[in-house]
This record gives structure tokens, C-alpha cells and sequence, in this order.
């Protein structure tokens, strides 16, 4: 894996509004030069919403207009064969990521004349994956370990082939895993896997060991950092920093350690509403952003460490805003980029 540190670069989280690809990538390749990364897009299809996107592929997989579903009432056995068999392997080419479900991604492949530091991808991470796909029942598949299981060993593939795709463009290659559903660990609702730390670090561990290159963790609310902190094949932790700034620095040891052994924070501090986007400036972001680093420097993490060791991005996607709102997200993102880069490296 290649020692980047990243300087404060800017980079997005994965999702735009857009419905052209081309659209998109033009967006995404104009501004974030360093660091572009290809754009998913659900406003296109239902195909690209991120469980379906992730999912394709998975054993007894329905998808019916805008419904996807595990059918357990058919025999998957084959299909379960199948993934195993590819796994054990190693083939991923037989579960990719197909242009019918990501043609942002496929678009981005496609591009010519970049020459970045990085170019990153993403895939649903195996926890939110699990526990958003709902068998005919209604019942998340993460309540069976088998089906659990099948889709971490899915997802290993796709992460694996993806990274091989993008690394045509730089040698240099970043994926994140997407986990929403981390918001919800140690909840007083979750249950099994959820509320178990342990097994949440093994279902993550699992999919991260298959990349190579620079491997990410995106969780957009509060959790427990420390269990992310302490997976020891991460290398950037990405956290919504503009309405969860402060849920990190209550992990300062946890931190420093991670930082110590060359982990990056990507801070999500550029909002993703259209209400919030029009109340901000460079400037207000930028007192934001060093206001949220504060507490960090409060409890003995260095200032520069945190700088050189760190990616800004959006506090997540883009997709539920309209595409001029998304292109000032990234204006704002850039220029604050700028800002920090000049005035402390």
C-alpha cells in the first residue's frame, strides 16, 4: 500500500444528482484534479441505488422496478455454488460491477488525459449491505450468518475487481466501503452483529483484505470509533466532520494511534443540503473546520499531523441535491482546500 499524505486534497464520497454520467465525470474531473473519484448515480436508475449497485450478483437476488429482495423461497444453490467457486478462485472478473448498475463508473474508466495523484472508488460496505437487504420475509439477511457471509465474500470480489479497473487510470487506487448503517452499532436497537464490536471488525477486516491499495471507511453519523480505529488494515477513516465534528475527538487515544501508523482522516466538512450550502463561505467553512480540529489539539494530537494526514470531503454524498448545488459543494470543497493548504502547508 503507498504512503500518501494527502495534504488536505479534496475528494468526494461517491454519490452526484446527475443522470448523465458524462455530466457527472466532466463535474467531478474539473474540480477534484488530485483525487477525482467515479460518480454514482441513482437518480439514473433504481440499479444504481447502493444496495442493488453492491449487491448485483448476490445469490437469489430479485430486483423488481423499485424493490430489490433476497427470494428465499426459490433453490440458490447453484448461485451459491458459483460465488464460492469464484471466490475460492479468485476470479472476480465473474462478479464485477456492470455499466447497467454503475455508469458513472464506466465512464470514469473511460476517461482520458487525467494524471492524478489517486483516483478512488466505492462499494456498500458489508455491514450495511447485510442489513439492508431484506429477504421476502421483510428480514435483513444479516440475521443469517450464511447469507451474511455470501455477500462479504461478494463484496471482497467487487472491491477487488473494481480496484484492479481504476488502477488503469492511477497506480494509485482508494476504495472506500459506504457504512450508513454503523450510525446504528451499540444502539439500544440493534441486535446480533450490530451490537457485536468483534464480529463488526471481522465482516470489515474480511472485505478490506481484498485491496490491495489504499483502503477506506465512510460512515456518515455517530459510532463507535473506536472499533473503525482499531481495524488494522485501515488506512482512512472519512467522517461527516460538519454535523459530527466533535463525536471523534472523544477517542483521542484511539486516534493518535491510528494517525501513528500513518491513517488519514477524510473530514466530511462541506454540507450536503442546499439549506446548509447557502448559508456557507470558504471562510465560514474554513472557521468550521479549525474550530472541529480544536478539540483534537486540546487532547495532545499535533496539529500538522492532522493537516498532512488528512483528505476534505463532503459530509456524504451528493445525490439529494440538484446538480448546481453540487457543483458549488465542490467549488466550496476545492477553494477550502486551497485555503488550508496555503495558509499551514
Amino acid at each position: 500500500m503507498p504512503n500518501i499524505e494527502f495534504g488536505f486534497l479534496p475528494t468526494i464520497i461517491g454519490s452526484m444528482p446527475h443522470t448523465d454520467p458524462k455530466k457527472a465525470c466532466a463535474l467531478i474531473t474539473r474540480f477534484l484534479k488530485d483525487i477525482p473519484a467515479w460518480p454514482q448515480l441513482p437518480h439514473r436508475s433504481f440499479q444504481e441505488d447502493m444496495i442493488v449497485q453492491s449487491g448485483e450478483g448476490f445469490p437469489g437476488l430479485v430486483i423488481e422496478k423499485k424493490k430489490a429482495y433476497v427470494d428465499r423461497t426459490r433453490d440458490h444453490t447453484l448461485e451459491m455454488a458459483n460465488l464460492y467457486a469464484a471466490f475460492l478462485s479468485k476470479d472476480s472478473s465473474k462478479f464485477t460491477i456492470t455499466q447497467d448498475c454503475a455508469a458513472g463508473l464506466h465512464t470514469f474508466l473511460s476517461l482520458k488525459d487525467l494524471s492524478p495523484l489517486a483516483v478512488k472508488g466505492q462499494l456498500t460496505g458489508p455491514v450495511s449491505l447485510a442489513a439492508s437487504l431484506l429477504d421476502n420475509d421483510k428480514k435483513a439477511i444479516i440475521h443469517d450468518e450464511i447469507l451474511t457471509d455470501a455477500a462479504v465474500k461478494l463484496l471482497k470480489m467487487k472491491a477487488s475487481w473494481q480496484e484492479k479497473a481504476l488502477s488503469q487510470l492511477s497506480k494509485n487506487t482508494i476504495i472506500f466501503l459506504d457504512e450508513p448503517c454503523l450510525a446504528m452499532a451499540g444502539a439500544s436497537i440493534s441486535s446480533g452483529v450490530l451490537s457485536d464490536a468483534g464480529k463488526l471488525k471481522g465482516l470489515l477486516a474480511e472485505v478490506l483484505s481484498g485491496i490491495n491499495g489504499i483502503r477506506g471507511i465512510h460512515c456518515c453519523g455517530n459510532t463507535d470509533w473506536s472499533v473503525l480505529l482499531g481495524i488494522p488494515s485501515l488506512d482512512i477513516l472519512s467522517f461527516d466532520a460538519y454535523n459530527h465534528g466533535r463525536s471523534l475527538s472523544l477517542y483521542p487515544l484511539e486516534l493518535k494511534r491510528f494517525l501513528d501508523l500513518k491513517g488519514t482522516i477524510a473530514w466530511g466538512i462541506v454540507p450536503n443540503t442546499e439549506e446548509a450550502l447557502a448559508r456557507q463561505t470558504v471562510a465560514s467553512l474554513k472557521d468550521r473546520l479549525e474550530a472541529t480540529i480544536a478539540p483534537f489539539t486540546r487532547k495532545g494530537v499535533r496539529f500538522e499531523q492532522l493537516l498532512r494526514q488528512g483528505l476534505l470531503t463532503p459530509s456524504c454524498g451528493l445525490a439529494g441535491i440538484s446538480e448546481e448545488a453540487s457543483e458549488t459543494a465542490l467549488e466550496l470543497l476545492t477553494k477550502l482546500s486551497e485555503e488550508m493548504r496555503k495558509d499551514y502547508l
